[in-house]
């Protein structure tokens, strides 16, 4: 499942990201904000009608980002956000 698509408040871990997709400025914000396989994530709030952005807690921070980069990131439900 792709964490743009993961349930509210439901708990995840970060199984890959797609880097390449990335522009290289948004990969390394990314990285340098803690995303990384194995990580813990939830999504916590989504903006109305599918817009930007969503809100995701990250380890203990939360973080805002565009649906765009949160597709590319791919999650496995059941980890401790």
């Amino acid at each position: 499942m792709r964490l743009d698509e993961l349930p509210r408040g439901t708990p995840a871990t970060i199984d890959r990201i797609d880097w390449e997709q990335l522009p290289a400025h948004e990969a390394r914000r990314m990285r340098e904000l803690g995303f990384d396989e194995g990580v813990s994530v939830a999504k916590l709030h989504a903006a109305p009608l599918g817009a930007d952005p969503i809100a995701v807690r990250v380890g203990r921070m939360t973080i805002a980002l565009r649906r765009a980069q949160a597709a590319r990131v791919s999650v496995t439900t059941g980890g401790a956000a």
